[in-house]
């Protein structure tokens, strides 16, 4: 916006002077980091050593699980977890198109071509009904992601699987910290994935972690994380692939994994007011972390709906604008384009629901004077909202 937009719509100035994310960006307490990081600066090794080995003992308790195999990134784990689990002889791989924007370009590095699956409206997520449409004699492997919010039904879709004979990799990135059916999340399916990438619950600067209960395959996911990628027919890439995670990595993960008990009390507080705020603005709805998911609290989502009197992406257009730096929650992947093979029938639910829901600013960088701040400019919006419309952006 140009500085008379700004003063027509909004003020003169922007509500924050520095933007506030939606990212978690905890940082862990500096001096247990530089405990955990002088162990490998001075034995010497720098990845694989006794700090991963320590991180993946600690993950493995946290939940609940016999193996972990700590790697470089989320992208990795979800990649050498559908390489390793898939069914070899067939070629597709179920996801839904409402999710992480890499999910599909995961499943081509695996080897496999993305089928795309319609969402759930009530959950915004993969359902056994969603799948069901989309399996055939090609399915190699269910992708499940859980939504931000809450738990896919993962009793339902391991049940599925099993009787089906199809491998289910579960999508936890966001989920780390729940519980589903009273089981931790970490032991479903196959194998579960996760992301330590900093605006996740867990910050190692950038790593992820794969989560299973079947030794076979853990064998499998550490032999291709030292030597190479198996599978990778369909994409004809290179198979060399060295996905360790490192020492220095490993030492963040160690003290962001101490420290994420104390993270949760200032999410719920933060969610709480987010909830309290929200319930006087009508056309925009919270979507309740539920309780019976144990939740981290860590993300807001809203849906926005009549009588709210702009669109979703008018309404983050002007909130940018405050150096509220709000987001879409995912666009369709149907939507990307890209150079390798994917299936994407009409998925009507997803194209209903694109448009509808927004991520707030939340986390380590943002107050709980924040969150009163950024309840209050969507206050004025929705009370100035039939004037800003007359107004392009």
């Amino acid at each position: 916006m140009s500085s008379v937009e700004r003063s027509w719509a909004l003020g003169d100035r922007p509500l924050f002077a520095e933007p506030k994310p939606t990212c978690n960006l905890d940082r862990p307490n500096i001096e247990k980091f530089l405990d955990y990081s002088r162990s490998f600066y001075d034995s010497g090794p720098y990845a694989n050593a006794h700090l991963c080995r320590q991180l993946e003992q600690r993950l493995a308790q946290f939940h609940d699980v016999k193996h972990v195999i700590a790697v470089t990134s989320g992208f990795w784990a979800h990649v050498l977890a559908m390489a390793a689990a898939a069914l070899p002889e067939r070629r597709e791989v179920i996801a839904p198109a409402f999710g992480y924007r890499r999910t599909d370009d995961m499943i081509a590095w695996a080897g496999y071509v993305p089928h795309f699956c319609d969402i759930d409206p009530k959950t915004l997520s993969i359902s056994v009904d969603t799948i069901k449409p989309a399996l055939g004699e090609q399915t190699a492997l269910i992708l499940a992601p859980h939504p931000m919010v809450n738990c896919c039904d993962a009793d339902e879709i391991e049940e599925f699987g099993r009787l089906h004979g199809i491998p289910v990799v579960f999508d936890s990135v966001e989920a780390a910290y729940r519980k589903c059916h009273n089981r931790r999340i970490g032991g479903f399916g196959a194998a579960e994935a996760f992301s330590m990438h900093s605006p996740k619950l867990l910050n190692s600067f950038e790593g992820g972690y794969i989560t299973t209960n079947d030794g076979k395959l853990a064998a499998e996911l550490r032999r291709m994380r030292d030597v190479r990628l198996a599978g990778n027919r369909a994409v004809g890439r290179a198979a060399a692939l060295n996905a360790h995670l490192s020492e220095m990595h490993a030492a963040m993960a160690l003290a962001s994994l101490d420290g994420v008990e104390e993270q949760i009390p200032a999410h719920r507080r933060k969610y709480d007011l987010y909830a309290a705020g929200l319930q006087t603005l009508e056309g925009l709805q919270l979507i309740e972390h539920k309780p019976r998911y144990r939740p981290d609290y860590r993300l807001i989502v809203v849906s926005v709906s009549e009588p709210w009197p702009l669109s979703r992406d008018e309404t983050l257009r002007l909130l940018e604008a405050e150096n509220v730096l709000a987001r879409p929650y995912y666009y369709p992947l149907t939507q990307k384009t890209v150079e390798y093979p994917r299936i994407c029938p009409p998925l009507p639910v997803t194209a209903a629901v694109a448009g509808s829901h927004i991520v707030l600013p939340s986390g380590a960088h943002v107050s709980e004077e924040d969150v009163k701040k950024i309840i209050e400019v969507l206050s004025r919006i929705g009370r100035k909202g039939s004037a800003l419309r007359l107004r392009r952006y």
